[in-house]
């Protein structure tokens, strides 16, 4: 990498961190370090939203998918758009409703409003485990991307420790106001780089469509190259993240009102799919085409086989992007990743914080000393993070298991909150408990399940029935 491509990637860096610390100074109180204030306006909640969302590790992801699969990996985020579309209709109105009387903070505060408070307990700790979890898979994509761009001078332990940091510490300091605002900088940079650079220059590089054309076969240009277990599979751990994330209760909080909530999850959909999922397969397809051209070769790899499919993007940004402009492209892509990663420390904070530890401990309640604990604990949750993401290999992988923990514990007593007129809080905690070990379980067991199915199918249905079958019971024996 050139000189010129590490001052610019330096100093995006530097004003990251530079954010971070003007936010340091602003913030006043646990208001504005979770929830903005609760004035933050639709532009800038919907960018923030869909660069939380699709961030750097679906954006690693997707250029692996391309990679491996062509166009039809874009199906993923289709999924997006549509949670983000269901949520802004169902739950939207629900929340700021209940916002007027409540002062909630997290989703579990949320849910508990519903049920009870060992209901809001137990969610707090499924949701904190998976958002660390998700933290680390942003973490982890951010080193992958290091790693291919600085080869040899970086491995991908440093890379980990460096990129870490970063996230950890603007985060810590800024809260939730830092997070939204660069969210909204970070995804324009993204865009920018990819519609008006990476793109453009990786399609020429790889001699246009004739290039194209010519080595790879017509299923990478098929909408229809994917089997009906990963539609499912995608389905099922996507559009229920809409109506359980934490990150995006902080959000819906965080909005105006119910209007500009709503306003933000349809541009939020808008931009996930066709915007971003084309785009990120495309970069994946185009890096398959310059592998099997040989434009790879003088970093030493040969053919597909010598590279994780998650390196292929990365790889191919070094090889065609001019000095300068690769400094650029870098800095997007780690502004996606940072967009995520931060969001995600911030959920799992928040969960830990209010959710959990309240009940054992006594935290300061002042502002200021709130406020600390916070930052402190953001700090702590920041290096497990990190620690946990040195032990895992895919971004995707991780990614992907974190939804499917927190989907099956938390979706069906949702979905039960908002519609059942008489949903107990036995059955939606026993739910949480047998749906989200379920998962938890089979993913750990490694085992093989039918039809190559996802573990969380099993967990989600799992949680479902358990819901169903003491909901009924409960409800007959206290009626009775």
């Amino acid at each position: 990498m050139h000189f010129l491509d590490i001052l610019v990637f330096t100093l995006y860096m530097m004003g990251v961190i530079g954010i971070g610390v003007y936010f340091l100074i602003r913030n006043k109180g646990v208001d504005d370090f979770y929830v903005g204030g609760r004035k933050i306006g639709s532009v800038h909640i919907g960018l923030s939203v869909v660069a939380t969302d699709v961030g750097g590790g679906f954006s690693i992801g997707l250029g692996g998918l391309g990679f491996i699969m062509g166009l039809a990996g874009s199906w993923m985020l289709f999924t997006g758009l549509i949670g983000a579309w269901l949520s802004a209709v169902l739950l939207i109105p629900k929340v700021k409703q209940l916002e007027k009387t409540n002062k909630f903070y997290t989703f579990p505060q949320f849910l508990g409003s519903f049920y009870n408070p060992n209901v809001a307990f137990l969610a707090g700790i499924i949701s904190a485990i998976g958002y660390l979890g998700f933290t680390s898979s942003q973490i982890l994509a951010g080193a992958i991307l290091a790693e291919a761009t600085f080869t040899p001078l970086l491995n991908r332990q440093t890379a980990l420790i460096i990129m870490g940091a970063i996230v950890i510490i603007y985060t810590a300091m800024g809260g939730i106001k830092a997070v939204i605002y660069t969210d909204t900088i970070q995804w324009i940079i993204l865009m920018s780089g990819l519609i008006f650079i990476g793109i453009p220059i990786a399609f020429y590089s790889v001699g246009g469509m004739q290039g194209i054309q010519e080595t790879l076969g017509s299923e990478y240009f098929s909408l229809a190259n994917v089997s009906w277990q990963q539609l499912l599979n995608w389905t099922v751990t996507i559009i229920p993240i809409w109506f359980v994330g934490m990150t995006l209760y902080q959000r819906i909080y965080a909005s105006r009102d119910r209007r500009q909530a709503q306003r933000a999850w349809y541009i939020a959909g808008l931009f996930e799919w066709p915007v971003m999922a084309f785009m990120g397969v495309l970069l994946g397809l185009f890096a398959r085409v310059a592998i099997e051209q040989g434009l790879f070769a003088h970093l030493g790899f040969i053919t597909a086989g010598d590279i994780d499919a998650e390196q292929g993007l990365p790889l191919l940004l070094r090889t065609v992007l001019p000095v300068g402009l690769m400094g650029l492209m870098m800095a997007a892509y780690f502004s996606a990743i940072m967009s995520t990663a931060d969001s995600c420390l911030m959920a799992s904070s928040g969960n830990f914080l209010t959710d959990i530890l309240t009940r054992w401990i006594r935290v300061p309640s002042s502002n200021k000393g709130f406020l600390l604990a916070s930052q402190s604990l953001t700090l702590i949750l920041g290096c497990l993070a990190l620690l946990l993401a040195s032990q895992m290999p895919n971004v995707l992988e991780l990614m992907l298991y974190s939804y499917a923990f927190m989907v099956s514990g938390l979706f069906v007593p949702v979905i039960g909150a908002l519609f059942l007129k008489k949903a107990h809080p036995i059955a939606a905690f026993w739910s949480m408990l047998l749906g989200g070990g379920t998962t938890i379980t089979l993913i750990i067991g490694n085992w093989d399940l039918p039809f190559g199915l996802d573990p969380n199918i099993f967990g989600i249905s799992m949680s479902f029935v358990s819901f169903t079958i003491l909901n009924l019971f409960i409800n007959k024996f206290y009626t009775s």
